[in-house]
């Protein structure tokens, strides 16, 4: 298991961040997931004009995360996010944290990976960052072990 770098995934968080698509709701997030052999992967949001079909940046980011059949190998993940500016960067002195969706989406590579996952919810511009255990966002949740799967 990688230390954590908590400013580190949430710098690459706010990189992430500027490459949202987010012209809707002009709310961007970044995510930046720290693999066990200390890579980064990262996800901005992806919003659809018919909102429901928009991605969160934390399900972007695990989904790549997946597709490398890496799953398995998430240490942690750090969120950042704020309304954008004139120029497109996320603004905001406030942590933001994973929607319960995410949570969810966040629990199946813990559950997997067989972690209690740090989850680093950071504001988009300074220093706050308040760290979590995924349990203290998401008690009691439902995932692969509930269907025997692991």
């Amino acid at each position: 298991m990688p230390d954590i770098d908590a400013p580190a995934l949430i710098a690459a968080a706010r990189e992430a961040a500027t490459r949202a698509h987010a012209p809707y709701s002009r709310f961007a997030v970044g995510a930046a997931v720290l693999l066990t052999d200390g890579s980064v992967v990262t996800g901005a949001n992806f919003e659809n004009a018919s909102y429901g079909l928009s991605l969160c940046a934390e399900t972007v980011a695990l989904a790549t995360v997946s597709s490398a059949g890496r799953l398995r190998d998430v240490a942690a993940i750090a969120v950042i996010g704020g309304v954008m500016d004139a120029a497109g960067r996320p603004t905001g002195t406030v942590p933001v944290s994973p929607c319960g969706r995410c949570r969810q989406v966040i629990n199946e590579a813990a559950q997997l990976s067989g972690t209690n996952l740090p989850v680093i919810c950071g504001a988009a511009v300074g220093d706050a960052a308040t760290r979590y255990l995924l349990s203290e966002l998401l008690p009691s949740a439902f995932g692969p072990a509930d269907l025997g799967m692991l």
